[in-house]
């Protein structure tokens, strides 16, 4: 096994997934480049190109990621989905990261690394910027009051709304509804 190949097990490059798999002679199991389970002993590894040379040596698959799969997502990765999802489908209620943890039956701290570590971003930056581009779209497409978008959006008052949206969208909301409604009647909306 050469160099690249060894470094991609270490470093679970999920770039090789599909490529090539790895069984351990010492466990009779194999698995892909990817897999985050314990690093394994460089003299223990063989090479596969197939999960059916990797079956025919006498190995099985690994439970955790499942190398004979089509469409393989680490647990981390489905987790992280779930609670974009979760997040997307109920922005409006008040979510903190123990609700929203308890309701994917993980621990808190769990959740945050996963979630981190996939989307790039934390679960309340995602829920905020989830409940701004949802305000957005109210204060360009209805008449609703500045507090009535902040409560239907998941924000506690008008002042916190306010005050965020001002930092992220860089206006008032009361100012980008003007933008929206004249640019509206020019044929192009703000973003």
């Amino acid at each position: 096994m050469n160099e690249e190949i060894w470094r991609a097990i270490v470093e679970c490059d999920p770039a090789y997934d599909g490529q090539l798999y790895y069984g351990l002679v010492t466990t009779g199991v194999f698995c892909r480049p990817s897999c985050r389970s314990k690093t394994p002993k460089r003299e223990n590894v063989r090479i596969f190109h197939t999960p059916s040379e990797a079956r025919k040596a006498g190995l099985r698959p690994c439970k955790r990621c499942r190398p004979e799969e089509q469409e393989w997502r680490s647990h981390e990765e489905e987790l992280a989905r779930q609670l974009a999802r979760l997040i997307d489908g109920h922005y409006a209620e008040p979510l903190s990261l123990q609700s929203m943890a308890a309701r994917l039956f993980v621990s808190p701290y769990y959740l945050l690394r996963c979630f981190r570590r996939v989307m790039n971003t934390t679960p309340a930056r995602y829920l905020q910027l989830t409940r701004l581009e949802h305000a957005k779209a109210l204060l360009r497409d209805t008449g609703e009051s500045i507090t009535a978008v902040a409560l239907q959006t998941g924000f506690a008052s008008s002042a916190h709304f306010s005050a965020v949206f001002h930092k992220e969208v860089g206006c008032p909301p009361s100012a980008y509804r003007q933008l929206a409604d004249r640019d509206s009647r020019k044929g192009a909306g703000p973003s």
